[in-house]
């Protein structure tokens, strides 16, 4: 392999169309947290909505748990990438509407989304 040789032009397509980050993080010192928010229901819901809608495995979706993300001014939170969108939630039906707007037909749910300044 020659490495002098040009990186080329295109980018390989991402193994997922969207991936979906789930702040599961639990603060042991009492701190607010996600995961004192349903945060682990409302991943196991989005996991089963996507799935049963057939949007799951490569080149669709895929949900997944994370840990802190940092902004827990905001939470509980999730973040769609590619488009890194950040959304809050309050309940399953919440949830429900990320998954039927964001995930299936990528359109953003701006009632939902996070304020850029909102962090820790």
């Amino acid at each position: 392999m020659n490495p002098a040789a040009p990186v080329a032009a295109e980018t390989p397509a991402s193994y997922y169309e969207r991936h979906i980050f789930f702040c599961l993080n639990e603060r042991k010192n009492g701190e607010n947290c996600c995961a004192q928010h349903g945060a682990q229901q409302a991943f196991d819901h989005c996991k089963a909505l996507v799935k049963a809608a057939g949007l799951a495995g490569p080149g669709r979706v895929r949900v997944n748990k994370s840990g802190c993300l940092d902004r827990c001014a905001a939470g509980p939170v999730v973040v769609v990438y590619p488009e890194a969108v950040w959304y809050s939630y309050v309940d399953q039906s919440d949830i429900d509407e990320i998954v039927e707007s964001h995930l299936k037909n990528g359109r953003v749910v701006e009632r939902l989304r996070v304020p850029p300044h909102l962090g820790r």
